[in-house]
């Protein structure tokens, strides 16, 4: 099978596709669909009964928030995909069970031990996002094959991918440095900004306003 004809035929699909493509980097572009291929490819191995255009619509979107226009939101990047989503969808007629999970899915994609748990659109988007960036799963053919892996970064090639994510994600969330408070984005800004500090969960704790 063409790994290639996972992506859904669809109208609602093909709006996302021209969404994402002319307000995002090519990096982010080609990382989206992967996320989607990997991700359908590990539900089909799984057995998972998944929406394919409610997952497609997840990829898609899920670092739209990295984008320039929401660096001063304030928020966690992953809210702002997700919010960019929901708008998507309920301007393309979707019900509002579809918005919750495609939002649900980009919300937490960077929340290892969550998604996995819950439905499968949201399982499987974190599922993609995690074999595209961190090879979990790299080595475990059953899902996607060495011949499928190679067919996909053909069509979605990666160059300098590991550098070039890395810097596409301090510069979406360097502006708002408080969001990565207990979350996997700190991380990055710890690599890359000279003089960031981590909040820490026990210092919050101690310091609050609370006597005792």
């Amino acid at each position: 099978m063409d790994p290639m004809t996972l992506i859904p035929d669809s109208r609602l699909a093909a709006a996302a596709t021209e969404l994402v493509r002319d307000t995002t980097s090519d990096l982010v572009y080609h990382h989206s669909r992967r996320v989607h291929l990997f991700g359908a490819l590990r539900g089909r191995a799984l057995g998972l009964a998944f929406d394919p255009e409610l997952l497609y619509v997840g990829a898609m979107f899920h670092d739209l928030g990295l984008g320039e226009k929401h660096r001063t939101s304030g928020r966690r990047f992953e809210v702002d995909g997700a919010e960019e989503a929901a708008a998507f969808l309920r301007a393309q007629g979707a019900d509002e069970d579809a918005v919750r999970r495609v939002w649900t899915a980009i919300a937490l994609h960077t929340t290892p031990g969550i998604p996995a748990f819950m439905e499968p659109e949201v399982a499987l988007v974190t599922a993609g996002v995690e074999y595209d960036v961190l090879g979990i799963g790299y080595d475990d053919p059953t899902a996607v094959t060495p011949e499928d892996r190679a067919a996909i970064v053909a069509v979605h090639p990666r160059p300098d991918f590991k550098r070039r994510i890395l810097a596409a994600f301090t510069e979406g969330i360097a502006p708002r440095p408080d969001t990565t408070f207990g979350n996997v984005k700190a991380d990055v800004l710890r690599h890359f900004v000279p003089g960031f500090t981590a909040g820490d969960f026990v210092t919050t704790i101690r310091e609050s306003s609370w006597p005792e």
